[in-house]
């Protein structure tokens, strides 16, 4: 009975040197185990050629690995690739890979749909439907790194969590994952590689510091005025910039690791001097630096990219003060793989 089967992924390796302990084998059959599944990332028990075909049997009987499949590729003109991944359950979630000249970037999805709902942005349209558990996190990034091998010739070098879904609202699972990922038992990427991008939950941030995380912080800014930030991004009413200020000035008190603000300049939104001196005076609260992301329409509405004049305001003022600004330009926009655009739309 395939509902009877518990998801083997879900269990920690001293789980599985018990499992097999209590059925009659050798405890390091769990090490082997675990080696196929995460490092090895097998898809089936019947690929586990080390076990004896009544081990694989017996896992059979009691366990199910739910990896996902790669429904979908596209291809952009400039290098970009959007995967559709269909999970155990039938439902969808993008990720993309992004190439530039030195290194590939992973941009994974942490849920099906979104907890959030920012105006502009193509994903909050889609209702959430569920948190993706660690296993799914970290089987998008192993497809990644194989199109990457595959299309580049050299391994991915870098993994950011801005795909679909609010990251901090699926905390333990997105936790897990990146351990998974870091770890020589699984992928063995350095953590300084690994960005989290929050669209701004001072609570969570919080726990990330406690938690002592070694990955890199994100958060969505795009205005440093309540009042604008709110109706670009409704939920953030809850959760004023003094509160975003106080979690992020205790995120690098207990981390010493900068923070990346996310920023989109919008026409007749924030393209104005007093939304550009308040980005100004946030940016001094805490070591940062800010990328300035070229914006992506998903319709013909209210959100529209505003002008390169308005872009080099911002940049001229963020320099002046000595602030670190990047103007990020969009890729993958011909197949929807830019940022703000994941929506499954083939699914």
């Amino acid at each position: 009975m395939q509902e009877d089967k518990k998801d083997i992924r879900a269990l920690s390796k001293e789980q599985l040197r018990t499992f097999f302990v209590e059925n009659g084998d050798k405890a390091f059959r769990g090490n082997q185990v675990y080696e196929w599944l995460w490092s090895k990332s097998a898809h089936a028990f019947t690929d586990m050629t080390n076990l004896a075909k009544s081990t694989r049997e017996m896992l059979e009987n009691n366990f199910v690995i739910n990896h996902i499949n790669v429904d979908t590729i596209q291809r952009s003109e400039d290098g970009t690739v959007k995967n559709a991944v269909r999970l155990h359950d039938g439902l969808v979630v993008e990720s993309v890979l992004i190439p530039t000249e030195k290194r590939t970037t992973a941009c994974v999805s942490s849920q099906v749909g979104c907890s959030l709902d920012c105006n502009f942005c193509a994903t909050a349209r889609l209702k959430r439907m569920r948190n993706l558990g660690a296993d799914e996190i970290y089987d998008q990034v192993v497809a990644i790194d194989r199109e990457s091998r595959l299309y580049h010739n050299h391994p991915l070098s870098n993994i950011v969590f801005m795909g679909m879904g609010e990251p901090l609202m699926n905390y333990n699972n997105v936790l897990k994952a990146i351990e998974m990922i870091t770890s020589e038992e699984g992928l063995g990427m350095s953590p300084k590689r690994i960005m989290v991008s929050t669209s701004g939950v001072p609570k969570m941030i919080k726990k990330l510091a406690d938690d002592e995380v070694k990955f890199k912080l994100a958060v969505s800014l795009h205005s440093a005025i309540d009042e604008i930030r709110s109706r670009i991004m409704p939920f953030s009413k809850a959760f004023p910039l003094a509160d975003l200020r106080e979690a992020l000035e205790y995120w690098y008190r207990k981390t010493k690791s900068k923070v990346s603000y996310e920023y989109v300049v919008w026409k007749g939104i924030n393209d104005n001097k007093e939304s550009i001196d308040a980005l100004v005076k946030f940016c001094k609260y805490v070591p940062c630096k800010v990328n300035l992301i070229e914006y992506n329409p998903i319709d013909d509405g209210e959100f529209q990219q505003a002008s390169e004049e308005s872009i080099n305001a911002y940049i001229k003022a963020l320099e002046n003060a000595g602030i670190v600004v990047k103007v990020r330009r969009s890729r993958g926009k011909d197949i929807d793989a830019a940022c703000g655009q994941l929506a499954n739309k083939e699914a």
